[in-house]
């Protein structure tokens, strides 16, 4: 455990421990045209030695009886441009969850002018909307209105809900998707898995590497930064995750053998963590989390993670931190912003082992 962790972790952790300063060129605004030959930095958590490569080497890393954990969530295209019916000012609606039907909890800009009662258009009329009620965030409940299946609705008027900090219009809507992405839920990719391609996922299982598919509908969280000083303070947000009855089988044998579970990704991370007993048994089934990884957090299940680079004082930093320890992940940092690697959901990834 690092020095900042044994100080702080009885009396408070900061969000300002957490900073480092980015360059805003290193911010990728597009994905690469082949996903595995973005840049790879591999880390020991428990040396802090640093290697670079290229992702599709991430297979060297791995080792017959390891077993993968992917997420298999799918983003649905969910922001909307609309208006206001009647006045014709602009709307744009993120959608969140599906509370029952056809009622969403959702993020509305502009909200303070979408109270209660507020009738909203999208397409021309082909959806329509109106604002139910203001609950917990500032979130909207919206029930929408339309002809046919809301699922093609949206695949036809809904874009892609990219984070603000890319600027750039995405041109093909399955490049922020992973290649097994497959039940529809979240607003946001679980962007470690954009790097796999089906021929590497291939390769991996064809070394002796199980894998094993959760899925973790990725939520609000992603979209909300740590408002408080002290972390302790933080409130996540809640996400949905299952576990099948294979994954759960898969992760508790390769435990038992010997060998490592590696995530790639957060979501990944804190889906096997939150289905985990105190005994490091996972559990099948489905549930929803609100589980915050700090440094001080002792792992349960995960051995080693495939990760992207995240945003200072992010949730994500403070999880890479409790893994292999803040020091050794902003030195890591350090070098990836010398050797220009690209940061975020399109940018170059890291292995901590």
């Amino acid at each position: 455990m690092d020095t900042i962790t044994e100080n702080n972790i009885a009396n408070q952790l900061l969000k300002s421990d957490f900073y480092f300063d980015l360059p805003e060129e290193l911010i990728a605004q597009d994905p690469l045209e082949d996903r595995s030959s973005s840049r790879l930095l591999t880390l020991d958590k428990h040396s802090g030695a640093v290697e670079h490569h290229v992702f599709k080497e991430i297979i060297e890393y791995l080792k017959p009886g390891d077993c993968l954990v992917l997420n298999n969530t799918k983003v649905i295209p969910a922001r909307l441009l609309g208006e206001r019916e009647g006045t014709g000012a602009h709307v744009e609606v993120l959608l969140l969850k599906r509370r029952e039907g056809d009622v969403w909890e959702t993020l509305v800009k502009p909200g303070k002018k979408c109270k209660p009662g507020t009738r909203l258009v999208f397409g021309d009329g082909l959806l329509k909307a109106e604002v139910l009620e203001t609950v917990e965030e500032g979130n909207r409940l919206i029930h929408f209105e339309y002809d046919g299946i809301f699922e093609e609705v949206l695949d036809k008027l809904g874009e892609m809900p990219l984070p603000p900090y890319i600027t750039h219009k995405l041109q093909d809507k399955n490049r922020y998707q992973t290649v097994y992405a497959k039940y529809e839920g979240s607003a946001a990719a679980p962007t470690a898995g954009l790097h796999f391609t089906k021929e590497l996922l291939k390769k991996i299982e064809e070394k002796g590497i199980e894998i094993a598919y959760v899925t973790l509908h990725v939520g609000l969280g992603t979209f909300r930064p740590v408002k408080e000083e002290n972390l302790l303070n933080h409130h996540m947000h809640s996400e949905y995750y299952q576990v099948s009855e294979e994954a759960a089988e898969k992760i508790n044998r390769t435990k038992q053998n010997g060998g490592r579970i590696i995530c790639v990704g957060t979501t990944s991370c804190r889906t096997v963590e939150s289905a985990a007993d105190e005994n490091g048994i996972i559990q099948a089934g489905c549930d929803n989390t609100e589980i915050f990884i700090y440094p001080g957090y002792k792992f349960k299940i995960l051995d080693a993670l495939i990760t992207n680079f995240h945003l200072p004082e992010s949730t994500l930093v403070m999880l890479v931190s409790a893994l292999a320890g803040r020091e050794r992940v902003l030195a890591a940092y350090e070098e990836a912003i010398c050797e220009k690697y690209r940061f975020f959901s399109f940018g170059d990834a890291m292995f901590i082992h």
